[in-house]
């Protein structure tokens, strides 16, 4: 017999074998979930299926609103103010203005628009090039286009407005923020609305889940008596039923980005078309990294919530008689 070192001896327990234990314990406690799942596939992909059609309609609000937000990004040059300069001010007078107003803390940039260069500009675009032989003069004045700095809210605009305005050499001034402002106030309404709709979406998935393993758990009545009848804890039988959930929340959260993956792939064409011919280069945004990673996970807690919400009211009620 090998003698035993007093090291060895007063050393602790390793816990390796209790820890590799528990992890065989629940991977085949998770195998055995999904082949019961696979048993009855039908009622499994019904399950599933509505699953993800629900998680899939906040993902693809969620999308319209990202998109819409990437399409008014480009909408920085609604912000600026255009100033039209009275007819009778020079080139020379409408650079002088235009360095003056440059120096202001509340502007940005500045930008001269010539009458000349406006006049050939309009020629181009108009289509009224033959018309426009018959003036004797140039009818369009000097335009300052000012683009405010970033820094402005929206009573500084205002001020910035009604100074612009009260320049001598100013004619008039126009700015069109506001149905810029009412788009961003929609998208803000839409994307609260998308998120107490998602939370009242969560609660019915936790309510189909939980009635699924209710059913599950009817059916299986008499195998958790006998499994409690040797002994077995609540907390042992419960996690048959918590994979159970795992698995209809993971397969959901998966089909839901399939069915958005798809509908972006649906649309990707038409919008393309639709971008070129107002010549734009717009694409249609997916969802990220991130962001499926929210799907998939917001899945997996809620079928996990709503498995554990169920096993653990109805297995209470399960004693062995």
């Amino acid at each position: 017999m090998a003698a035993v070192k007093p090291s060895d001896a007063l050393a602790p327990p390793r816990k390796t074998g209790r820890i590799s234990g528990w992890l065989v314990l629940h991977a085949s406690t998770a195998t055995a979930a999904l082949g019961r799942l696979s048993r009855q596939p039908l009622a499994s992909l019904m399950t599933v299926l509505v699953i993800g059609v629900t998680l899939s309609l906040p993902a693809a609000m969620h999308l319209v609103i990202k998109n819409a937000q990437s399409i008014s990004a480009s909408w920085d040059n609604a912000l600026d103010f255009s100033v039209y300069l009275k007819t009778d001010v020079t080139l020379e007078q409408a650079e002088r203005l235009a360095g003056l107003v440059r120096q202001r803390a509340d502007v940005e940039s500045v930008t001269l628009i010539a009458a000349d260069d406006a006049l050939v500009e309009f020629r181009e675009q108009s289509g009224f090039g033959d018309a426009l032989d018959y003036l004797t003069h140039n009818p369009l004045p000097h335009t300052l286009v000012v683009r405010p700095g970033s820094a402005n809210t929206e009573v500084s605009m205002g001020l910035l407005n009604e100074e612009l305005g009260n320049l001598p050499e100013a004619d008039f001034v126009q700015v069109d923020t506001e149905w810029v402002q009412r788009f961003h106030a929609i998208l803000n309404i839409l994307e609260r609305a998308i998120m107490m709709g998602a939370g009242l979406l969560g609660v019915a998935i936790i309510v189909i889940i939980g009635n699924t393993i209710r059913l599950d758990i009817q059916n299986r009545r008499e195998e958790i008596e006998v499994t409690k009848l040797i002994g077995a804890s609540n907390a042992f039988v419960r996690r048959p039923f918590l994979y159970i959930g795992l698995w209809y929340g993971l397969g959901g959260g998966l089909l839901a980005l399939a069915l958005v993956g798809y509908g972006m792939f649906a649309l990707s064409e038409p919008v393309s078309r639709l971008s070129g011919l107002y010549e734009s280069a717009f694409d249609v945004l997916a969802l990220g990294f991130t962001e499926s990673l929210i799907i998939v996970g917001s899945g997996v807690v809620l079928g996990l919530f709503g498995s554990w919400i169920a096993a653990a009211r109805h297995m209470r009620r399960i004693e062995p008689r």
